[in-house]
């Protein structure tokens, strides 16, 4: 199942941009892996916000905020294709969440994480790639509110 975690410096998002930034992300996250648009797998994309205390990031050049998205799915689950429209989604919508313009997009950094097939568990059982095919063919005929 898909896992997005977003670290920023303290204060460095919108008070609505804190607000919505994990549901957005991973909203993001679903629609690139192509998963149904079901409670289900909106309730399985699981999404943090880690916020770092006041000096804990900087560069060597500036203190500006810098945004790191880490998205960990399971191998296979996104082609080269997907993995850049998800960089650039993600790269959007944090963005937005900060407050800032297109031209800023070199402050957010998205690192894709593949989970290798057969080291992913979940409710006591291995989860397999294939296992989750299965489960958003299952899901694919509900109700997008389902």
């Amino acid at each position: 199942m898909p896992l997005i975690r977003l670290t920023v410096p303290a204060g460095s998002l919108t008070e609505e941009g804190r607000e919505s930034v994990r549901s957005d992300l991973a909203a993001v996250l679903l629609r690139w892996e192509g998963a149904p648009d079901t409670a289900f797998f909106r309730a399985q994309a699981w999404s943090y916000l880690v916020e770092l205390p006041a000096g804990a990031q900087t560069t060597a050049e500036d203190d500006e905020p810098r945004f790191l998205v880490d998205v960990t799915v399971p191998q296979g689950a996104l082609s080269e294709r997907r993995k850049a429209g998800l960089v650039e989604d993600a790269t959007r919508t944090v963005l937005e969440a900060a407050g800032l313009s297109r031209a800023e997009a070199l402050r957010v950094w998205v690192l894709v994480h593949e989970q290798p097939d057969g080291t992913w568990g979940a409710g006591g059982s291995v989860i397999r790639h294939a296992d989750l095919v299965a489960l958003a063919r299952e899901h694919r005929g509900q109700r997008a509110d389902a």
